[in-house]
This record gives C-alpha cells, sequence and structure tokens, in this order.
C-alpha cells in the first residue's frame, strides 16, 4: 500500500496495571467508533464486565465490541482459545439477543486450550509449594505446548483424524505428567478427544486468517480496535515473574497476536484504575491497610470477574504507571473508577520507591526486592462530592481534576477518557 493511499485507523488498548483495569468498558465504549474488534493475547482468564442499560454481561473470550450490532469480532493467533467455554458464551449471547452470526471470526493460527491443560495447570498449582496465584483455566499450559511445539492449532481441525492423533497424544502426555505428580484421575479430561471433535465443524465455521482480515479492512479505510486480556504488570517479559501470565500483555504484543505490523498501530490507549488492584500472588508494593483494603474493595465492588476472588486494593502507583507508559510506547490514558475515590478525604500517589540502595523512581525487575520497597507518596485533598453525573473534564471538582492532572504528570501521558461509573453513559472524553 502505497503512502498516498488512505489507511484506516488502528487503535491498541492496553492495561496498565496487574489487570482488572476496567478495559472491557473503554473497549465496549471505543467499539461504537470501530468497525473491526480483535484481541490478540490471553484466553479464558480474561473477564471483561460490560454493563448495557440494566443488564451485565461478563465476557471471557469474545471480544467486548460483540455489545455492538454489525461489528466485525476477531480473535488472533495470539488467543489460546477454550473451545467449551467459548462456545457456550457465544450460546448464551445468542440466548439474550446478541445476534453473533457472520460477525465472529476465530484465527486459523490461534492454540487451542483443552480440558486437559486445565487439569494440569489445577494439579500443579495445588502441589507447588511455591504458588503463582493463577486462574486455574489452564492458560499456562496452553502456552507451554505452543512454545514447546506441541499444541493444537485451529487449523490442525480441518483434517478430522490429524485432529484425533493429535488431541489423543496430547491427552496421553498430559497422563504421563499428572502421573509424575502422583494423579491419575483424569475427570472430564479423559473426554476431551472426542468433546473437541464434535466441536470441530462448527469451530471451522468462525476459522479466518484474522491479521488478513485486520490488513485490508485498514486498506478499506476502516476503524480497528485491538483489544489485550490482563495488564503490563502480568506480562511474561516486563511483569512481576514468576506472578505473571504467560503471554505478551504488553502493546509489543499486539502485531504479533493479531497478525500486522506494529507500523499498522495508530493510536495506544493504556487503561489504569484511579487506585490499583491486583488478583493472584506477588507483591504490591502501594497496598492499603487491611481496613482501608476493605473498605474500597466493597465501594469499588473489587472481585475478580473470572475466579471471584478478591482483589488486593491499594494507591494509585505511578511508578508502575509510569513505567508502563515506557514499554508501552502509550499515546493516551483512560482513567477508570475515579468515583470509587469521591467519599475519600485525601489521596495518595506514589511517585517513588525507598530502597536500601536509595531512592528509585524505576519500576525495579526484581520481583523480591519489589516486595521490600517502600513507597514514597504525595498526598492529595480528596474532592468529597460525587462525580457519578458529570459528563465533562470541566465539570470535574477541581481537586478530581488536580488529581488526573498529576497522574498525567507522574506518566507524561495525557488523559484522554475518564470513567465515572459502570455505565456506558459515565465516560468522560477528552479531545
Amino acid at each position: 500500500m502505497s503512502h498516498d493511499q488512505k489507511r484506516g485507523r488502528c487503535v491498541l488498548v492496553v492495561g496498565s496495571q496487574w489487570g482488572d483495569e476496567g478495559k472491557g468498558k473503554i473497549v465496549d465504549v471505543l467499539a461504537r467508533e470501530a468497525d473491526v474488534i480483535a484481541r490478540y493475547q490471553g484466553g479464558a482468564n480474561a473477564g471483561h464486565t460490560v454493563h448495557v442499560g440494566d443488564e451485565e454481561f461478563i465476557l471471557h473470550q469474545i471480544p467486548s465490541g460483540i455489545l455492538h450490532t454489525g461489528k466485525r469480532c476477531l480473535m488472533g493467533n495470539g488467543v489460546v482459545l477454550e473451545m467449551m467455554g467459548f462456545f457456550k458464551e457465544y450460546d448464551e449471547a445468542e440466548a439474550r439477543g446478541i445476534s453473533l452470526d457472520g460477525r465472529v471470526g476465530v484465527s486459523l493460527r490461534a492454540h487451542l486450550l483443552l480440558p486437559y491443560h486445565k487439569l494440569l495447570d489445577n494439579v500443579r498449582e495445588g502441589s507447588s509449594t511455591r504458588k503463582i496465584g493463577t486462574t486455574g483455566r489452564g492458560i499456562g499450559p496452553a502456552y507451554e505446548d505452543k512454545v514447546g511445539r506441541r499444541g493444537i492449532r485451529v487449523v490442525d481441525l480441518k483434517d478430522p483424524d490429524r485432529a484425533r492423533d493429535l488431541l489423543s497424544e496430547g491427552l496421553e502426555r498430559t497422563r504421563a505428567r499428572l502421573a509424575e505428580l502422583g494423579h491419575t484421575d483424569l475427570g472430564d479430561a479423559e473426554g476431551c478427544v472426542e468433546a473437541t471433535l464434535a466441536l470441530r465443524e462448527r469451530m471451522m465455521e468462525l476459522a479466518t486468517d484474522v491479521g488478513l482480515e485486520i490488513h485490508e479492512a485498514l486498506r478499506g479505510g476502516k476503524r480497528v480496535l485491538l483489544e489485550g486480556a490482563q495488564g503490563t504488570a502480568l506480562d511474561v517479559d516486563h511483569g512481576t515473574y514468576p506472578y505473571v501470565t504467560s503471554s505478551t500483555t504488553t502493546a509489543g504484543g499486539a502485531s504479533a497476536g493479531a497478525g500486522i505490523g506494529p507500523n499498522a498501530v495508530d493510536e495506544i490507549l493504556g487503561v489504569v484504575k484511579a487506585y490499583i488492584t491486583r488478583v493472584g500472588n506477588g507483591p504490591l508494593p502501594t497496598a492499603f491497610s487491611p481496613e482501608m483494603d476493605q473498605k474500597v474493595r466493597e465501594l469499588g465492588s473489587e472481585f475478580g470477574a473470572t475466579t471471584g476472588r478478591p482483589r488486593r486494593c491499594g494507591w494509585f502507583d505511578g511508578v508502575l504507571a509510569r513505567y508502563s507508559a515506557r514499554v508501552n510506547g502509550l499515546t493516551g490514558l483512560a482513567v477508570t473508577k475515579l468515583d470509587v475515590l469521591d467519599t475519600l478525604p485525601e489521596l495518595s500517589l506514589a511517585t517513588a520507591y525507598r530502597t536500601p540502595e536509595g531512592e528509585v523512581d524505576n519500576f525495579p525487575a526484581d520481583t523480591a526486592s519489589l516486595g521490600e520497597v517502600e513507597p514514597i507518596y504525595e498526598t492529595l485533598p480528596g474532592w468529597e462530592s460525587s462525580t457519578a453525573d458529570v459528563r465533562s473534564l470541566d465539570d470535574l471538582p477541581s481537586n478530581a481534576r488536580a488529581y488526573l492532572d498529576r497522574i498525567a504528570e507522574i506518566t507524561e501521558t495525557p488523559v484522554r477518557m475518564v470513567s465515572v461509573g459502570t455505565r456506558r453513559s459515565q465516560i468522560i472524553r477528552v479531545d
């Protein structure tokens, strides 16, 4: 495509904390302006909650844009697809009046996440002395098979005989692994070969070359929205290893996971909560005191959409946010759940960490030392008034605007969107 040809616009939405930042809601709002929405990594460990009218939708695999009619929703090659759960979600959406016919595509190159991956995940986590705090959805074992060149891709379902052989080999390989851990009961995984083959034809009807679709959409002047799962601090390379997910959650993973070149992305929007939360094990430097933790968890309904586990809560971590802005190349921020802070008399933001070697303002690679740092806070006055009905930046309380301005200053990234509630209408857009 020559430089003088018109090209569509591609916007990438990436989590910039420890996941659960509210990406689903931001994607849902931006999807109104997009023609194609694509997931590029992760699997059923995602849990994007979107409110439409009085209804709540929790989407684990299908992109959030599906709630808008006429949008093409794709799952890229970087996703690990749990077929049974995917079609359950698909059928439930249709039963609730959402037409999906012709609107969903799955990459031929995407890897399958199978029941034996979930079983292995749970058995290994249960027997480990160093628990990661996984969601138990089989994400790690599925990506291990992918990287180990023993995975099964959607395209492998084209030939039923080849698919049966690969599934049987995977099941037997898992049986041997589990035996080493002293586990002999395969449970539901025992029937995964037939269960997967029963969905083969249905899966192949949705199979497509996602990268090619996105490329052609952009060539045709259409608007593309790329949607990630989890968050920057859970990235397998740049997160708090080993307490991370098994895929590249940062912006760099979007082009590889969607099948397009990095120069196809025009805008990278990082989503952050106005405070911070984390599910699972690993350090959380700005964690609240137990009393404050419980208070904010209740105010913000901080329970995992995928696991139901309570999230640990803390003050906004500017060190992590600044790091996220750098490694993702953020061009803008979407700040969610500002309204959760409406009743607090004062707020703290961490701008650096105190360590035995002195003050640092960069996010450390050593996860063990991160658990020992002392956050250096700035204290800002709260606004102690409701923001739920505010629809423009100018109408926010002055202290709320000052808080957002400080976040932008710390991250050197402009705030482009602010969420003040769970509804689609409770988004403030900043031009």
